[in-house]
């Protein structure tokens, strides 16, 4: 009689645990299903960017806006998400992104092996050229003269990079900002910039800043997200290549870069697809 309650007692918690295995293990199909991307919240893309890199990442009337970031939105509406965006440094952007602070970086990111080895990039859907910003009024026309000169980058960017390799030992700050105020106040010599960031930042200045020089970026521009979320990746590639596709990254182009020549041998996203009405590429894109 005991063996046999027992046997019976033993049975029933065996259903329950097999029960309760497979209501887990639906939950948690359930739960992928729901977000498949891996997102903080599902729907709901997570972006770190900036707030003061006009005209690529900017924030604008409290709102988030540049060319990065309305294309950002774009892709992911494609893919049926919406976009957050929350401002941070440059410095720490891509180790929040990694560590899921962030879905996304959405920054006018280069792309460089050194940088793949905290996050992955989708496609590329930029280009850009550093620039050379200097006070009114100074003798230095190139980069090539940078030799000695105190020399203002914000730190993390691949314009840091480009300094550093050249043993320019620059003067690292936190944000654009910071960099535009060092040539106001006469304390840099020079900033590398980004080009378009630079030129905007010139134009603003009430003749305080002018622009050098520019140079080709070696390497396109791309979103960032967390090393191994491939769904997130290729989702965004895909979004992308369908905003090159209907003339939503033109048009944006147009409207932040107007009249930037592309570069021979540049093409957004996969490559799969074609940017109708784009400008001319550049065979020269170096000044």
């Amino acid at each position: 009689m005991f063996r046999a309650t027992w046997t019976r007692v033993a049975a029933l918690g065996v259903a329950a645990l097999l029960a309760g295995t497979a209501l887990t293990a639906c939950g948690g199909d359930s739960e992928a299903a729901d977000n498949p991307y891996g997102l903080l919240q599902p729907g709901v893309l997570r972006a770190g960017t900036l707030t003061d890199a006009p005209p690529n990442v900017y924030l604008k009337d409290g709102t988030f806006t540049g060319f990065d970031n309305d294309l950002l939105v774009a892709v992911a509406g494609r893919v049926g998400l919406k976009v957050e965006f929350v401002g941070t440094d440059f410095s720490a952007l891509l180790s929040q992104v990694n560590n899921r602070k962030f879905d996304v970086g959405s920054s006018s990111i280069t792309v460089t092996e050194a940088r793949r080895k905290t996050v992955d990039f989708g496609n590329g859907y930029d280009f850009g050229y550093f620039g050379l910003d200097v006070p009114a009024g100074s003798p230095l026309t190139g980069f090539d003269q940078l030799a000695g000169k105190r020399v203002v980058v914000v730190q993390g960017t691949v314009q840091d990079d480009y300094a550093t390799s050249r043993k320019l030992d620059p003067v690292r700050v936190p944000d654009y900002n910071g960099a535009i105020n060092q040539l106001k106040a006469g304390t840099a010599d020079a900033w590398i910039a980004p080009a378009e960031i630079g030129e905007k930042s010139a134009a603003d200045s009430n003749g305080k800043i002018t622009v050098a020089a520019t140079e080709l970026s070696p390497a396109p521009t791309a979103y960032a997200v967390a090393k191994g979320n491939d769904a997130l990746r290729e989702a965004l590639d895909k979004g992308l290549d369908e905003v090159i596709a209907d003339g939503t990254w033109t048009r944006l182009q147009q409207q932040y870069y107007p009249g930037r020549p592309i570069p021979a041998g540049f093409t957004p996203g996969s490559g799969d697809v074609t940017a109708p009405g784009a400008a001319t590429p550049s065979a020269s894109a170096t000044s």
